[in-house]
Formats: structure tokens, sequence, C-alpha cells
């Protein structure tokens, strides 16, 4: 399973628990060894033109995903085919300003962001009230089984 963590940010990141972050998903979601993710922090500005080119939003944000093969979880009699899954690019910026609002370190904030994002592109969805229960449900016990503790709460700006 390939998780390739880029930080093109100003600020400091453990791209290598990022990485295993990743392949911990992955793995829980049955998604083929031979699946690559790519994770990229990036700095305020760089994010806010990436959300208004593909968002059509003004200002930063603290996640986007994007899809490439359009792979779902699989199962453990059958696993996803192999593919990319995609990219997630992560504002360290803002998720700094989210978990200094929720009080909870800003290491736990980006890996939430993360989760998020591989969700994303992994076909889930919060856009309805089920979906978003289904989704944010699945993210506390990934993060929350990663860390070996409760995971952080859900914050936004």
């Amino acid at each position: 399973m390939s998780v390739e963590v880029t930080n093109e940010s100003a600020l400091p990141a453990d791209e290598e628990e990022h990485s295993r972050l990743g392949r911990f998903i992955l793995d829980s979601l049955y998604v083929h060894a031979e699946a690559e993710l790519s994770i990229i922090l990036v700095d305020t500005e760089a994010m806010e033109r990436l959300h208004i080119e593909w968002m059509d939003e003004p200002g930063p944000t603290d996640v986007l995903s994007f899809p490439m093969d359009e792979l779902r979880p699989g199962t453990a009699a059958r696993p996803t085919p192999p593919g990319v899954l995609g990219d997630i690019v992560i504002c360290p910026q803002v998720a700094a300003e989210q978990a200094a609002k929720a009080g909870h370190p800003v290491s736990e904030e980006m890996l939430l962001l993360a989760t998020h994002g591989i969700l994303h592109l992994l076909g889930y969805d919060h856009a309805e009230p089920e979906e978003k229960e289904e989704m944010f449900s699945l993210q506390r016990q990934l993060l929350g089984s990663f860390l070996g503790k409760d995971a952080p709460t859900e914050t936004t700006l």
C-alpha cells in the first residue's frame, strides 16, 4: 500500500504518522494492498486557490479530496481492486485554528482531517443527515482505533 505524504506548508507535521494512518484506514476498509494514496499539506494561499478553483468557494478550507479511480471499501473476502485512490490536500494553518477552537492538539486535528479526506475518497459523504451520521461515526471509530483513545470532535470555523 503506497501512502505518500508531502509537506509543502510552512508548518511542521509528522509525515510518517499520516502515512501510518492512511495505511491503517485503507487496511481496515479492505482496500487493495496495491492502492495508492497521496496526502499533501499546503499553506493557506494554496488551499484558497484550490478551494476557489474546485469548489467555487472563497477562502481556504481545511481539507479537500480529489478521487481518482473511485475505489470503494471492500471486505475481507473481496478487497477493492488495485488502483489510485486519489489525493487529499490539508491546510495545517486552518487545522491549527480549528484545533485551538476545539481544544485538542493540532496533530489530532490533522489526523482527523486526513481520516475525513480518505473517507471522501472512498465514496462517503455528509450532505444528508443519514450520510453524515454514517461517515462521522466511521471516522470517529477509525481514528479512535488508530489513536488508541477517543477521537477528537469534528470542528469547523
